[in-house]
């Protein structure tokens, strides 16, 4: 299962440097195009913080930090013994999240965000790929430990 971890995350690290690739390849920064009118659109952006405007121009902080939960989630994941579906997808997710962020931050010295959406008037904070893997892993997660602890609850009440 660990190596099919790695190997999840090798796919989403893949797709978030081709998509990034593209987006670079084809639109001039602050440029972009509407999919969607009024809801969703393709917004090349460099992004040299977080998500809303968080730590802005803190590219060495937030790699720093990114190095730091790298390894600690990869030392977890080596230590975990048991290892479900669904924690194998959520942790192959996270890690190539992190990658693809980081590899953008130390490479370009800021992050390749392209997803613009607008969502009930309220512009939301544009992101990319990884960012999208990074969430789906931690609401797996918190999905993995609701189960786990619904089923330990049910085998303590018996």
């Amino acid at each position: 299962m660990k190596k099919r971890i790695v190997l999840i995350a090798f796919i989403c690290l893949m797709i978030d440097q081709i998509t990034k690739f593209l987006i670079t390849s084809n639109f001039d920064v602050g440029t972009g195009k509407t999919i969607i009118p009024s809801f969703f659109s393709i917004a090349y952006i460099r992004n040299t913080g977080a998500a809303w405007g968080l730590f802005s121009d803190g590219t060495i902080f937030l790699a720093i930090l990114s190095i730091f939960f790298l390894i600690f989630a990869i030392k977890y994941i080596i230590e975990l013994n048991d290892v479900t579906i669904l924690s194998m997808y959520a942790y192959g997710l996270l890690l190539g999240g992190i990658v693809g962020n980081l590899i953008d931050r130390l490479v370009r010295k800021f992050v390749v965000d392209f997803l613009s959406f607008n969502i009930i008037s309220y512009n939301f904070p544009v992101f990319n790929i990884a960012d999208c893997f990074i969430v789906i892993s931690i609401v797996l997660l918190i999905i993995e430990t609701f189960i786990k602890d619904r089923k330990k609850n049910a085998y303590d009440n018996k």
